[in-house]
């Protein structure tokens, strides 16, 4: 079953990322590494609910 997540990084408050992930796979919170504009670099981003 995939569900629609969205991704925050914690420390700029940025929420933009949307994504999906399937949750019998991936029960725990995903992080991933996205680029964000505001720091102009790449950082990690977790699943918020």
């Amino acid at each position: 079953m995939r569900v629609n997540i969205t991704l925050e990084h914690k420390e700029s408050g940025e929420r933009l990322y949307l994504t999906s992930k399937n949750k019998r796979n991936n029960p725990d919170r995903l992080q991933l590494k996205k680029y964000s504009p505001k720091l102009r670099k790449h950082v990690l981003f977790t699943e918020v609910k």
